[in-house]
């Protein structure tokens, strides 16, 4: 067995794609999904609306406005790797999706716009990858337009981000110019041709050494020799590139390329994966479980309603750590101290399902969710332990939600509680006398849009929301403070979360200070406490200490 997983491991690649909205990771997904041979012809992005939508877009929402509102999972074989694509949401009022989604990946695909470099978005996700110490790769995207010189795009990684980046590949020519690219490695030049596919299939590509004497026939005088003149200033004046620093996410490898024509694409995932780490160790509260245990282990990090409309059923995801996941196995579910048996396990191509027999260390696979996860759980052989959580952030956008039909109350109680437990809302209990009408608190307003749509069109009611004057969340905690009594001054209202633990909603980041300097006997919490006291138990370990 222990050969077999180990055989398995070592074939796993489990990535994310990060990006600023706009800046084509849709659009890069599905060319990886095309050369990994998952599809067959693209669809243009520029003609969504009246052609086919992405293939990482499953929502009707998602379809009618060209953006990106939900994490997907990609699955695909390629030159005998095991490829997990974890796509996600393009729009910056969803970023709290993309974050729960790092925590289920080993490494993740930074994509950059040539003509825009960094950009704010970029900065955040770029901080979670950090702080979870993954490897980060560059893909600069579309050469096919003019953009910013790529020595400057290298400076802004470093100045802004403070990670220095290493070239795998250099472009050669911009806009209507970007004919390819040179290998520093092999000391190759690929050259590409469209044939007038408009990049819905493979581009023609001719491979040929850069000293050999062919390249004269492909490449101009003039870009020879500006390719060789940059070959050289980054051959003498740049670093040595490191495995073990990119290992550790200290350089990033970077990539050119055009996703909307191909050009670099097919360069960039060869490469990709032979950098790309195995799926890694996974901290727990009894330390970390390496992927090579025997007994299976995992976590469920995404929960969707409704991907099959026409059966209302609910998917938690879930990100397979240690050991080998057979269908119809039993694991102890630690949250809720039983054993639960893991029943029709399936893998995805955006919505649609494939069953499987068996998934290893690296795979997200999806369990059929009669309401038993929630996002964070654990599931394990043996004996039981607990992964870190899962981040959950503290909302800045809140309404009161009220049904606009009395008779169809039951509905919308229904769809708060499954989306909630998506990780997509939070639902607030209102602790006033005669107050039914729940909160609903939100990181980006937008969700409030997608929040309406799914109730109305999943769950067939129509919900009215009524904005309040609230920026903050806080969970509260002390021995002197009672919910029930906590004063009130207009400015900020006390609620209880689903768990019934009690938090303050405040207006504004002086009323949030205000509390914190009349009450200082309390503790004002952008987390639940049990997220906080798993983040203290395991930096308590990391610091060699006990929990």
């Amino acid at each position: 067995m222990t050969s077999e997983l180990e055989r398995e491991v070592a074939r796993r690649r489990t990535f994310a794609i990060i990006s600023h909205p706009d800046a084509g990771k849709t659009t890069l997904t599905e060319k990886l999904l095309l050369y990994g041979g998952a599809i067959h012809l693209a669809g243009s992005v520029k003609a969504r609306r009246a052609r086919r939508h992405a293939t990482s877009d499953w929502m009707e929402l998602e379809k009618e406005r060209g953006i990106s509102v939900t994490s997907s999972v990609l699955q695909f074989e390629y030159r005998n790797h095991a490829v997990n694509l974890l796509d996600t949401p393009g729009h910056q009022d969803f970023s709290e999706d993309t974050y729960r989604t790092l925590s289920a990946a080993d490494s993740a695909v930074m994509l950059i716009d040539a003509a825009k470099g960094v950009e704010p978005q970029t900065k955040k996700l770029f901080q979670v990858c950090r702080m979870r110490a993954i490897p980060i790769f560059t893909f600069v995207n579309k050469l096919d337009r003019y953009g910013r010189a790529p020595l400057d795009l290298m400076d802004e990684l470093e100045q802004v981000l403070g990670i220095r980046a290493y070239p795998m590949n250099w472009p050669i020519g911009m806009g209507p110019e970007f004919r390819g690219v040179y290998d520093r490695g092999a000391r190759v030049v690929h050259v590409f041709s469209s044939g007038g596919t408009h990049g819905e299939a493979e581009v023609g590509e001719r491979s040929l050494p850069l000293d050999g004497p062919e390249i004269s026939e492909v490449l101009t005088p003039a870009e020879l020799a500006q390719l060789r003149e940059d070959v050289e200033l980054l051959d003498v004046g740049g670093d040595a590139f490191s495995r073990e620093k990119s290992d550790r996410g200290q350089i990033t490898p970077m990539f050119f390329g055009s996703a909307m024509t191909n050009f670099g694409v097919r360069p960039f995932l060869d490469v990709f994966l032979d950098l790309a780490p195995l799926p890694a160790p996974r901290d727990t509260d009894k330390g970390p479980q390496p992927p090579t245990a025997d007994r299976f282990s995992g976590f469920v990090f995404k929960i969707q309603a409704n991907m099959d409309p026409a059966h209302r059923d609910r998917i938690a995801f879930v990100r397979v750590v240690s050991g080998r996941y057979v269908k119809g196995m039993n694991a102890h579910h630690v949250r809720l101290g039983k054993s639960v048996r893991l029943a029709n396990p399936s893998q995805f191509m955006a919505a649609e399902r494939t069953a499987i027999e068996e998934a290893w260390p690296g795979d997200v696979i999806g369990l059929f969710d009669p309401g038993l996860y929630r996002i964070g759980d654990t599931l394990v052989e043996g004996e039981p332990f607990r992964f870190d959580g899962v981040p959950r952030f503290s909302p800045e956008h809140f309404a009161v939600v009220r049904s606009k039909d009395p008779l169809r109350r039951k509905q919308v109680e229904k769809g708060l509680e499954q989306l909630s437990e998506e990780g997509t809302i939070q639902i607030f209990q209102q602790l006033q006398m005669g107050m039914r009408d729940p909160i609903v608190g939100v990181v980006g307003a937008l969700q409030f849009e997608v929040l309406q749509y799914r109730i109305e069109h999943e769950y067939g009611a129509a919900i009215a929301l009524d904005r309040l004057p609230y920026a903050h969340a806080r969970w509260v905690t002390g021995e002197q403070f009672d919910p029930k009594t906590f004063d009130w001054e207009g400015n900020r209202q006390t609620v209880q979360d689903r768990d019934g633990l009690p938090l303050v909603l405040f207006r504004d980041d002086w009323a949030l200070q205000h509390a914190q300097e009349k009450h200082p006997e309390l503790k004002f919490l952008a987390e639940a406490p049990q997220l906080q006291q798993g983040k203290q138990a395991s930096a308590e370990r990391a610091a060699g200490g006990t929990p």
